[in-house]
């Protein structure tokens, strides 16, 4: 029996949060070898020059609607991703950060609900005290204060809601408004070179020392690599694909895998520990992630019953 469209949707999605959770160990990898920012912008424009080959049919088909969309949605995107390898830089525990950027999965209806009017379950409500209280745990070891690390992930959650609300509008078809979808191959494509834009300028503001150079390694060039093309070309471009698949966002639920691979991969590269109090924290988080697609979650399983 084949497949519908929204079970395949969510197999990719899970697949995307076991490459997502090692392009964590790719990212930590390059940035000691090289300025963070810099390193988004290089392994963007990598990333967006891999896809390019393929997705430059569908980039002429786009109108002009279209283009505007997709840049606002990348404008989102690479915002996010430039917070995200801040909070990379400054932290100290990986498994910590991606429980606290997995917070931008509970937000997606919040901002649905502020942006355009969509109803939000009653579950969202019920989540988001409980993601406080998870908050609250991993700002203990700092004093009741957040760690500059700690504000670039929350930050960068805040932007990454923004961008899979966007992101999943703009790739998907909407009859009642006559709105045409953006080929996910195009809009992944646009992603990596509006991240590349956005990455280039803040590292070019933000990192930039006249006369100062970097060490070339192959172990750089390794990382880099491995970032460009499996973290983020085929990384987004398998989330991009899935999102469209499905008008539903009930998909995002399965995102909440991902700081659990990152907890795992960081334990066993890094051999990072969180101690009891962050471990409690990540634990009312990934509550608050279940309690907020709970409903998704139970009506998963009936489906997959045999």
């Amino acid at each position: 029996m084949a497949l519908s469209r929204s079970a395949q949707s969510d197999l990719l999605l899970v697949l995307v949060t076991l490459v997502a959770a090692i392009s964590w160990m790719f990212s930590k990898e390059a940035i000691v070898l090289m300025p963070p920012i810099m390193f988004m912008a290089v392994r963007f424009l990598l990333a967006a020059l891999c896809l390019l080959i393929f997705s430059a049919a569908h980039l002429r088909r786009l109108t002009f609607p279209l283009l505007r969309r997709s840049l606002v949605v990348g404008s989102f995107f690479g915002l996010a991703m430039t917070s995200w390898v801040m909070g990379l830089a400054t932290g100290d525990t990986m498994g910590e950060g991606a429980f606290l950027t997995s917070l931008g999965v509970i937000l997606v209806p919040v901002v649905a609900r502020l942006a355009f009017k969509e109803s939000s379950p009653i579950a969202t409500w019920l989540a988001l005290p409980v993601a406080a209280i998870g908050l609250a745990l991993l700002s203990l070891q700092h004093g009741f204060r957040l760690a500059p690390s700690q504000g670039y992930y929350l930050t960068a959650a805040a932007l990454f809601a923004c961008f899979y609300t966007l992101n999943t509008r703009a790739t998907t078809a909407d009859e009642s408004k006559q709105r045409a979808p953006v080929h996910p191959l195009a809009m992944t494509t646009i992603l990596m070179f509006v991240a590349t834009l956005v990455t280039g300028t803040a590292s070019w503001l933000l990192e930039f020392q006249p006369g100062s150079q970097i060490p070339v390694s192959g172990a750089l060039i390794l990382w880099v690599l491995a970032s460009a093309i499996i973290g983020t070309a085929m990384r987004f471009l398998m989330q991009t694909y899935a999102q469209s698949l499905s008008q539903s966002t009930h998909g995002a639920v399965i995102l909440i895998l991902e700081p659990i691979w990152v907890a795992l991969i960081s334990a066993v590269w890094f051999t990072e520990r969180l101690d009891g109090i962050q471990l409690m924290g990540c634990a009312f988080i990934l509550l608050a992630l279940l309690v907020n697609r709970w409903q998704a979650i139970t009506t998963g399983i009936k489906k997959w019953k045999p």
